[in-house]
This record gives C-alpha cells, structure tokens and sequence, in this order.
C-alpha cells in the first residue's frame, strides 16, 4: 500500500474515534462538570490535528504542482504543531479536575505550570521565522527542526505531574478510574515514544485516540453514579464524590432535605412510583443549583454538595429552599402541602467522612426538633449517633455489651417469677448507652441480629448454669426484632441456639412487642406456632399502644399478654382510664391468656391491679434492671426466704 495513503487510513480511523467519543460524550449529556468540559477540549483538539494530518499527507504527493498546495502542506503542519503541544498540560488539567486536586492549586502555581507550555506555544507561532521546530527543504520535504525534542521534554513535564497528580489522589479515585487513566497514559506514552524514535510510524494519534475513548467508556461514563429510574445522582455518587474532596482536603457545604411527610403521595396518588418526589424535587433543586451537585438519597431525603461557598451564602439557599415548602405542590394536576427539615454542615469540619453524610441523611430527625433548618450545634445529635455506631462496633469486639435482668413478680404473693433479659452498653469513651439509642442504629447498620443472638446466648448460658435447679425462676423474658423474625432462618438459628447449650425451652420466653406483631400476622402466626411446638413460650408486649388488630393478636398462640405502662398510668389519673384497662383485662382473661402489667411504679399500681385482677408484674418500684451477679443475689435471697418460711 501506498504510505501515504497507509497513514491516510491511520489518521482517518482516528478521527472516527474522536467523533464517536464527542458523539456519545454529548449524547449522554456529559457536559455539565469542569472534566467533561475539559475532555471535550482534548478530544477536539486531537480531532483537528487528526484531520490536519489527514490533509497534510493527501497533499503531500501534490506540494510540487502548485504553491498553494504547498501552503496548505505548511499551514497542516503548522496548526498540528500549535494544537498538539497543548495536549499534555490540558491532560494535567483533566487529570487535576477528575481526582479534584486541581483546588489544592493557587493561582500563582498555575501559572508557574502553564510557563513551559506558553513559552512553547510563543516560540511556535514564531517558527514561520526562524524554523525551530519544523521546516520544509528545497525539495518541500519535512524536516525537524532542533527544537521539536523540546516538545517532547515539555510533553513529559506535564505528564510526570499528571502521573504525580494520579498517586498523590489515588484514593480519591474508584479502582475503574484508575485502571482506565493509567491505560490511557500506557497506551498514549507507548504511540508518542514509537513516533519519537521513528517520524515514518505515525501511531501517535491513533493510540491517543484508542486511549481517550477508553476514558470516556470508563471515566466519563456515569452510569454507576446515576440511578436508572431516576437519572439522578445516587448515594454512591455522593459516597465516591466526598471522598474525592476530603482526600484533596477541599472543603464544601453539605446540604440535606428531609421531606418529612412523603407518605402524602401513595395516599393522594394511589400509587407507590416513588419517583414523583425525586422528579418534583430535582426539578426545583435544579433551578437553584447546578445538576451535578444533587443527589437523590431514598425516595423522601435529597443531598446537595456546594463547593466554596461562603456560609451567608449556604444559609440564605437552605431559606430559600424552605420557603419553598410553605407554597403547594402540584402532584397530578392538584396541589398538596409537603412538610420538610434541613440541614446544612461543613466538609471535613463538622462532617469528617462520608460515612457521617449518610448518617445526616439516614437519620431521623429527633422528635423534639420543631425547627425547620439545622446546622451547627443543632447538628450534635448526629456526632451522637456517629459515635454510638463507634460504640457498638467497638463493643462487639471488646464485649462491652452486658444482659442486665429485669425480675417480674407474681401479683398473688409478690415472690419472683422470672425476668426479663435486657441490652445494656457501657463504652468507655462515651458511658452507659440507653437501648433506645443503640438498638435503632444496631438495626440499621445490620448488627441487631449478632445483638438479639448473643443475649440469647447470654439467657441459655444462665439457665442451663447457674439457674438450672432453681424453680423460682419459671422463664426469662427474650426480646425478638422484627428484623431477627422475618428472616428466613430465623426458626432455624433459634433451634440451634438452645441445642447449643441443651436449654429447657420451656424457660425460654421470647417477647414480641405489638408493633412487630402488626407487621405481618400471617408469617408470624406461624413462626410461633412452630417454636412453641418446640417448647418455646411467647409473649406479647407492648398490648395497648394502638397498632393491633385484636383478632388477629389473639389468633396466636401467645402465653401472656404484657399490658402496656400507659394504659395502667392513665387508669390512676382518670375514670375513663380506669374503665379502658378493667375492660382490657376482662377481655384477655376470657381469651384464655395469663396477663403481666409493666411500669409498676408506685403501691397505688399494685393496689389497684389487684382490685382488676392481673398475674405478673414489673417496674421500677418492684425491681430495676440489674447486672447478672445482683439478678442471682436476688435469687438467692428469694431462696433463703422461702426456706424459712417452710421451717
């Protein structure tokens, strides 16, 4: 084959390649942040010098038949020279801006990096004079002229910097980035150095080209950034983003909405398409910020990331946007009040790590907040919370954890009848941890069922040692999530639990409050149905908090009712009361089932739960929850006294 027409097909195939790059690269809307913007800069830049080369070697078989030919042959040349020597430093830049270090550079470093290249650009346009770089023979052949080294020289400057740039930020980068940029840099260095040492092997483009397409099927893509349904950013977006700026050491603002009554949309729609919220908000949050900085966390809570910004600056968005919820939302064609909370804190200061991100957003707002707009102190409870998951993890490892017991009582004699098992927590940094902090967070970070698993470790343990002759002890009392029951092998772990340690099942007594009773009856009809045919008992606490169906509750096969404290506390206080918990009472006795009353707190309860008639009791007044030596020290004196009275 004719050369020229060989490095014709060459040039040619690299052009396609460039075009295809920019053709998807503004297809899929890649355009928006300052990497796209750069990316679409190097590959047009390599697109015309592709598409000079191309002209240059069509015309160079013609340089001879007219000097405008030839000039056409000077000006390719020319502009590829221009063009090109631009490429490395624009490649630092992408570089900088894709691993987020570019903001680490002042004004005064940029323009230190940028000499080399605009001294090579100065002296560049000024090679129609004095031929330093290229020129053309007497028989209008291309000859390199002693400076063109130094474009390599300047070349291998910025890409020593990008390669700085790569390992200095490394782990600010995904481990797809990371391979796909250093192929790029393999794959380009490999075509500069062939074309270097050889003028005749023009694969310098085309491996150019061959590496910037890799870039963008790898890099630029954000298809692992964006969730499908949506097309907005998602929690892995966020995740990979904040590690980029804290691993830079940039600072921004973080800001969260909590849309707090989201359930309004499935009521007034009859759909659950959660994606109506994520389209209402992003619509408007995309009027107030650039797209690329919102995130859409679940269906009720969107995060949005603002890079040097002053704080006035973040305040004055966070009322603005909450303003916004005191007009109506339209949601098919009608319009609805949607209620939320936001919060904004600083990155790294207040919020040192992706990790507590997600806590901003995962987190609850706490039921005493009536403000609309949190920040700074107002934000403590998430270090709380941050630093109760520090706990728990630590505690699993160093067995901070401990069972404290309960004891209930019989109501006839007041002698002891069981207890109830107990979580506690003490971690040395931040004290004694109350299970309703802890237990929460424990589900959420998927740890409840190690929890739920090793109090009951810690019950069969106690029964089958140190409680095994004692009789005064009829069942200890075991709480069961609802995360730990519908597990398919919930049944199964169970078993194997008390086989473990050969427990009598039947002194095993697993509490189920109302609420998890109220999630699915049919699945947990039958788990209880199967534990008890082993021997299991079961309990249900909290009777009285609102979330039952009656028939349901009571078409299991449950041994006792425990009556919630609020239903005893308001039988005290008014005659209406009184009536609620006679007639609750009455209607559990008639169903068969024995009744434990909790919240004991003063003799007026005892008193007056005699008067109705219940079995078992339990609160303050009776017993507080005590560490294992003090729950048997208990045992032991119930003991001793019943040895008296029997002498």
């Amino acid at each position: 084959m004719n050369p020229s027409l060989f490095h014709i097909s060459l040039y040619g195939a690299a052009l396609v390649m460039f075009v295809t790059t920019l053709f998807f690269t503004f297809l899929h809307q890649r355009t928006v942040k300052l990497n796209n913007k750069m990316f679409i800069i190097i590959v047009s830049v390599l697109g015309v010098n592709a598409l000079t080369e191309m002209i240059f070697e069509y015309v160079m078989p013609l340089r001879f038949e007219s000097d405008s030919m030839f000039f056409v042959l000077e000006m390719c040349m020319y502009f590829y020279f221009l063009l090109h020597a631009a490429v490395s430093p624009l490649i630092l830049v992408y570089v900088n801006t894709v691993s987020g270090a570019y903001a680490k550079y002042s004004k005064k470093k940029r323009m230190l990096f940028s000499i080399p290249f605009l001294i090579t650009e100065a002296f560049l346009i000024a090679n129609p004079i004095n031929h330093w770089y290229f020129s053309f023979d007497e028989k209008r052949q291309f000859q390199r002229g002693w400076a063109e080294s130094s474009l390599y020289l300047s070349a291998l400057f910025y890409l020593v910097f990008s390669l700085y740039t790569l390992i200095y930020t490394w782990r600010a980068l995904t481990i797809k980035r990371r391979v796909a940029i250093a192929y790029f840099f393999t794959v380009a260095l490999t075509g500069i150095a062939i074309q270097f040492v050889n003028i005749d092997l023009k694969v310098e483009l085309f491996a150019e080209a061959v590496g910037l397409m890799g870039i963008m099927l790898s890099v630029e893509s954000e298809d692992d950034r964006i969730d499908i349904d949506t097309g907005f950013y998602n929690r892995r977006a966020l995740q990979l983003d904040l590690n980029n700026y804290i691993v830079n050491k940039r600072e921004l603002w973080l800001i969260c909405i909590k849309v707090t009554n989201a359930d309004i949309i499935p009521r007034v729609t009859g759909s659950e398409n959660v994606d109506i919220l994520s389209t209402l908000m992003s619509d408007y949050l995309k009027t107030k910020v650039p797209r690329t900085y919102i995130y859409n966390m679940n269906p009720e809570t969107f995060m949005i990331t603002l890079p040097d910004r002053r704080e006035k600056d973040i305040a004055e968005l966070a009322e603005d946007i909450i303003k916004r919820f005191e007009e109506p939302w339209t949601i098919n064609e009608n319009e609805y009040l949607l209620k939320a909370v936001l919060m904004y804190a600083d990155v790294p200061k207040r919020v040192p790590s992706s990790g507590d991100a997600f806590y901003m957003a995962d987190s609850p707002v706490p039921e005493s907040n009536d403000k609309k707009i949190l920040s700074g102190d107002d934000l403590n409870y998430l270090l709380r919370r941050s630093a109760i998951q520090n706990a728990i993890v630590n505690g699993l490892k160093k067995e901070s954890f401990e069972v404290y017991y309960q004891p209930t009582f019989n109501l006839s004699d007041g002698s002891l009848h069981g207890a109830e098992a107990l979580l506690r927590l003490d971690d040395p940094s931040i004290g004694k941890i109350p299970p309703y902090e802890f237990i929460p967070i424990s589900e959420q970070m998927g740890l409840v069922d190690v929890l739920d698993n090793y109090v009951l470790s810690e019950v069969c343990k106690l029964l089958t040692n140190e409680l095994k002759d004692v009789a005064c002890v009829e069942a200890i009392n075991v709480n069961l999530s609802v995360l730990q029951c519908m597990k398919p092998d919930f049944i199964e772990n169970i078993n194997g639990e008390a086989n473990k340690y050969g427990v009598d099942r039947n002194r095993i007594n697993f509490e189920i409050t109302e609420s998890v009773a109220a999630s699915d009856y049919d699945q947990l009809a039958k788990i209880v149905a199967e534990l008890k045919s082993s021997g299991f008992r079961f309990s249900l606490d909290d009777y009285g908090t609102g979330y039952s169906n009656v028939m349901s509750v009571f078409s299991m096969d449950l041994d006792i009712i425990k009556i919630d404290k609020s239903i005893l506390w308001s039988a005290i206080d008014n005659k209406l009361g009184r009536i609620l918990l006679e007639n609750t009472v009455s209607m559990i006795k008639q169903m068969g089932r024995k009744i434990l009353v909790e919240g004991i707190e003063t003799q007026e309860h005892i008193d007056l739960l005699r008067e109705v008639g219940v079995d078992y009791l339990q609160g303050f007044y009776l017993a507080k929850p005590m560490p294992k030596d003090e729950f048997l020290a208990l045992i032991q004196g119930e003991i001793n006294k019943k040895q008296k009275e029997k002498i």
